[in-house]
């Protein structure tokens, strides 16, 4: 019997182990299998480093045990440990879950070699524990032994789950060249143009619309969603385009978390034509300086040939950076902000003047500035720096033969793009814009600015303020809060530390602060909303934390 519950309490730390190592590999996937990203993750979430009930269960089960197990082999010590154990290794609940875990063969396999990991290890550390007391006889010394290996086995979870991704790193990147190999084939089979996007913002938005745009007269291809990793992109080739010899463009969104990542990616798909959106403070925090992000973003107009088409954002002076380094030969240039005889004297392409925003949509005189061709532009896609990102797919379609008056046309059926300053009114009459895909300094702005436009009713801001903007984040989250109060009747803010800053940033500016609430949760906010907003109300989503926050 004694030896039964021995082996019970060892079970119980292996399944709670494995059970915490299934847990953790959500976010280990959310990091893309990057073990410095997740264990950067975990040093901002020390709940999931250090679980305090199970560090509480284990400590109140040992000193229970300790009190009362005093007679030599009395069963009873391991009975309160293994109930402790239980306590202990059952999984905490998730407050939210906007990613689960996608079952693919990589995180089965994963887990397969995590779970192995962590048994062989766990066998050795009890078989370990229980020799090295032997000799005092004594099962409740045997027991805490247990427990405390036990304990530690669990502690490592995510230890055992990046040894698990780490032991079938050999065959994962076999797999990776074959895949990899398989859609650089399937590209130089069909020969599509290749049109590169890239930006710390906007791009997947640019994306969109160009392909809607190109579609007018070309069959035009986008990498889906948001689809910008170097494997994303080659599950798209590989899934919508063999044996599709019809695609004439193939337009790619270049993502990037680390300088050489673009690099890559256009080795896959080199570009023909490279769009550089924006570049600004996102995910500041792992590329460390503008600068870094100026270069990793450059990547995409280094991979371009001679004879290859850059286009332009020049109202970013990190961009005007990149044109100045003449590559390639054709740079094509795009601004809001400059007039018909500043643009001519910068030596720009198009412009755009006369902006108007209103609840409808926008509208806005395109230029030509060699030519002084001009079209009034008309969408119902709001938030003024889509005019920017609309400019830019004007220079493409333009230069790719498209007629301005064509593209205008075009422009004036688009739609934006998912959870893009996506406008809805419910069934109650309440209107909902949909800004949550993610913020950053510029597209904060024209969202409060959209949200102010809506004149009849409350205007209820709901935001977990804005991330991974290095040691930018608080001071421009500062700023978000005093910008808010001009726009916003209510705010709800999500996640009291997360939006310390925002919260100052209202206070400072004299807000009345019985309109602000905080909330743990988007689901605590949006049953706010439901039960104080009425008919002609309106509310603003504006970004949304990934689980990794």
């Amino acid at each position: 019997m004694p030896s039964l519950l021995i082996i019970a309490l060892a079970a119980v730390w292996l399944v709670g182990t494995w059970l915490r190592i299934y847990q953790l590999a959500r976010f280990y996937q959310i990091e893309e299998y990057m073990s410095r990203r997740f264990f950067l993750w975990l040093r901002r979430a020390p709940r999931h480093l250090l679980p305090k009930r199970a560090l509480g269960a284990w400590f109140l089960g040992a000193a229970i045990a300790v009190v009362l197990g005093e007679a030599p082999n009395s069963a009873l010590p391991l009975l309160i440990m293994i109930v402790a154990a239980l306590v202990a290794v059952s999984p905490q609940q998730e407050q939210e879950i906007k990613r689960p875990l996608v079952r693919t063969g990589r995180v089965k396999r994963m887990l397969a070699a995590a779970a192995i990991s962590a048994a062989l290890a766990g066998g050795a550390s009890s078989v370990l524990a229980v020799n090295a007391f032997e000799e005092l006889e004594t099962l409740r010394i045997s027991s805490m032994a247990i427990a405390a290996s036990g304990f530690i086995l669990f502690l490592l979870a995510p230890i055992w789950l990046t040894l698990g991704n780490l032991i079938l790193q050999p065959f994962e990147s076999y797999r990776r060249r074959r895949y990899l190999s398989r859609a650089r084939s399937v590209l130089n089979a069909t020969k599509p143009k290749i049109i590169g996007i890239t930006g710390s913002y906007g791009k997947t938005t640019t994306k969109d619309f160009l392909r809607d745009i190109l579609s007018l007269r070309y069959r035009a291809y986008a990498t889906p969603k948001s689809y910008n990793t170097l494997m994303g992109i080659s599950l798209a080739i590989n899934r919508d385009l063999v044996d599709d010899y019809r695609t004439e463009y193939f337009i790619s969104e270049m993502g990037a978390y680390v300088p050489g990542e673009i690099d890559r990616i256009c080795q896959l798909t080199p570009p023909d034509i490279a769009i550089v959106t924006e570049v600004g403070p996102q995910h500041l925090e792992r590329f460390g300086s503008l600068e870094n992000v100026m270069r990793a973003k450059y990547e995409i107009i280094k991979n371009l040939k001679e004879d290859g088409v850059g286009i332009f954002n020049w109202d970013n002076a990190f961009i005007r950076e990149m044109i100045a380094k003449g590559h390639p030969k054709t740079r094509l240039s795009v601004s809001r902000e400059l007039n018909l005889a500043e643009a001519r004297r910068e030596n720009l392409t198009w412009i755009a003047t006369d902006t108007e925003e209103s609840l409808q949509g926008l509208r806005f005189t395109v230029t030509n500035v060699a030519s002084g061709e001009q079209a009034r532009l008309s969408t119902s896609v709001i938030g003024e720096h889509n005019v920017t990102n609309l400019l830019l797919c004007v220079a493409v379609a333009f230069h790719e033969g498209l007629p301005l008056r064509d593209i205008a046309m075009r422009i004036g059926t688009l739609k934006p793009a998912e959870s893009r300053l996506q406008w809805q009114r419910t069934a109650s009459g309440i209107t909902i814009i949909n800004d949550a895909y993610s913020a950053n300094p510029k597209g904060v702005v024209s969202a409060l600015k959209v949200l102010g436009m809506h004149k009849d009713g409350k205007r209820l801001l709901i935001t977990p303020g804005m991330i991974e903007l290095g040691d930018l984040q608080d001071r421009e989250n500062r700023k978000l809060g005093v910008l808010a109060c001009e726009y916003a009747t209510d705010i709800i803010l999500i996640g009291r530390e997360q939006t310390k800053p925002v919260f100052e940033g209202i206070r400072s500016a004299g807000y009345d602060m019985a309109r602000v609430q905080v909330y743990e949760t988007l689901a605590e906010s949006v049953a706010w909303y439901r039960q104080h907003l009425r008919a002609n109300d309106t509310v603003l989503f504006l970004n949304d934390l990934p689980d990794t926050y």
